[in-house]
């Protein structure tokens, strides 16, 4: 796989299981193992799955768009800005690695809320 397949791959799995529908985008971009390492998470595809089936039934109102996305081997970066119920926004950066049939196999992650102020006037996206 290409990196700018593997790039495609790691927005359109994370879009379509935060969107509501885990299962499918594990059919179609996971492979043999899914190495979790967000502590919250469950390790495993049944873990990832239910984890976001559970999102989606308790915050069906969330949105994600994608700022940014770098890949380098067999690895792709994600960094987005999620908004949340009553306008909780945050900032996530997300890495995959992809498997050597191109799919993706591990994750990890790092959130952070974003403050209502801030001492400069950049975004964190």
């Amino acid at each position: 796989m290409s990196l700018d397949q593997n790039k495609e791959n790691a927005i359109a799995f994370y879009k379509m299981a935060y969107e509501g529908n885990p299962e499918k985008a594990v059919q179609l971009y996971v492979g043999q193992e899914y190495i979790q390492h967000n502590p919250d998470v469950e390790n495993g595809i049944q873990g990832f799955i239910s984890y976001f089936e559970r999102m989606q039934a308790e915050y069906p109102q969330k949105s994600i768009k994608f700022v940014r996305c770098i890949a380098e081997g067999d690895l792709v970066a994600l960094h987005t800005h999620q908004i949340w119920p009553d306008d909780d926004q945050y900032i996530t950066m997300d890495f995959f690695r992809f498997d050597e049939n191109g799919k993706i196999c591990e994750h990890w992650d790092s959130i952070q809320q974003i403050p209502k102020h801030s001492k400069n006037p950049n975004t964190m996206y």
